[in-house]
């Protein structure tokens, strides 16, 4: 298949060709599945998260409009499963365990540097994970995702305003659950502001 726009994608898809959705899966997984681990915690979730959002997309696919960007469907579609699943199980989520990967990257570390930011992260993660629910949406989709305030405020239907709000008082629970380790918190913000 040529190189197609989503919009392109869309319309083949709402026209019944399952590839154009194996394509629109490919292109757009990693943030799809990203975001449901970063509010989940659970790697398993996040994958069967991923299947489920796809799934959705293609059952409701008559409902979209391809002249609109796809990424903010995906994002709200994944919020909502995400939110659904943690409501259905109704527990707080141990620690995510690969959001280091999101902020940091693959770096070329020797072992001992490694073992060290790897503490410090499950350290983080925990503090993440702990935060209510809101608050940890929008630092996941602000922090680990990097979308602009205006496009979390459209993907989570609030005025920005409360985007800001949740992300201050977000960034304020994580210093104060981090208390000692300040300036590594610090470090983080400041790298992704």
């Amino acid at each position: 298949m040529p190189l197609l726009s989503d919009c392109d994608l869309i319309i083949q898809l709402q026209q019944g060709n399952l590839e154009a959705l194996g394509v629109l899966y490919d292109r757009h997984r990693l943030m799809v599945y990203r975001t449901a681990l970063g509010i989940t915690g659970d790697e398993e979730t996040a994958s069967d998260l991923l299947q489920d959002t796809f799934l959705r997309l293609h059952r409701f696919s008559q409902r979209v409009d391809p002249e609109r960007p796809l990424n903010p469907l995906l994002y709200r579609m994944t919020v909502n499963l995400s939110y659904t699943w943690i409501k259905r199980n109704n527990r707080w989520l141990k620690a995510v365990k690969d959001m280091s990967d999101w902020f940091i990257g693959a770096h070329e570390d020797t072992p001992h540097i490694l073992v060290e930011q790897d503490e410090e992260w499950i350290w983080v993660q925990k503090a993440v994970v702990s935060l209510p629910l809101a608050q940890r949406v929008v630092v996941v989709l602000y922090y680990a995702l990097d979308l602009p305030l205006q496009e979390i405020s459209d993907v989570l239907e609030v005025p920005v305003g409360t985007v800001k709000s949740r992300l201050y008082y977000g960034r304020r629970a994580l210093k104060r659950k981090l208390g000692l380790h300040r300036e590594m918190l610090s470090e983080v913000f400041n790298e992704f502001t």
